[in-house]
């Protein structure tokens, strides 16, 4: 709508028109925003619910630990030593970044050594069982999978997180200009549903 045409409406008409112009200037970016990011979340929301984490995390989530407090120091603690011998037949000298025992393990406990790579960043996650040194599994390692940070728009550096907050107000600003028009068009005199939602 031209600015001459609402000029000669009403002031609840320009008002109207005014909150359209601005909902529309910013629907179209946001609406392209929106598809990347409910793509994306959907994808991990579907790894989530169906990867083999949660499938871990479910199975185990009704097992008591074998482990208490009184008991840890004398049957619950993993032999190190052992543990990272296993890793280091693997990768002679590689960093240790971090070190998780899983006490509820099937059928043994598991320790996992997270490695990192000698010029810096995550590398690889081994699984040795806790009670014999044998390594169980060795897997890519990521402090963040690559398919959060490309939902969070982080896989683009600083300036893709900037970005997604950008987008993110965006939305909100949609959502508030969209109730705006909602509540100035909305009948005043409507009973029932149609006080809600009407033609």
């Amino acid at each position: 709508m031209s600015e001459a045409r609402e000029h000669h409406l009403p002031p609840s008409r320009r008002s109207v028109a005014f909150w359209r112009r601005w909902h529309r200037w910013i629907g179209l970016p946001a609406a392209i925003f929106l598809a990347w990011s409910a793509a994306t979340g959907f994808v991990v929301a579907f790894q989530e619910f169906f990867g083999a984490d949660e499938a871990l995390r479910e199975k185990l989530r009704t097992v008591t630990s074998p482990v208490t407090t009184s008991s840890m120091a004398t049957d619950g603690g993993a032999d190190l030593q052992r543990v990272l011998a296993a890793v280091a037949a693997r990768a002679p000298n590689a960093p240790v970044d971090k070190v998780v025992v899983q006490f509820k393990g099937d059928p043994d406990p598991t320790v996992s050594v997270f490695t990192g790579k000698p010029s810096g960043g995550e590398d690889k996650q081994f699984v040795v069982n806790a009670r014999t040194g044998a390594l169980v599994s060795v897997e890519d390692y990521a402090d963040k999978p690559f398919l959060y940070r490309l939902h969070s728009g982080e896989a683009f550096g600083d300036g893709g997180l900037v970005f997604a907050m950008g987008w993110a107000l965006a939305l909100v600003v949609m959502t508030l200009t969209g109730l705006v028009i909602w509540w100035r068009i909305r009948r005043i005199g409507a009973t029932g549903i149609r006080r809600l939602f009407w033609h």
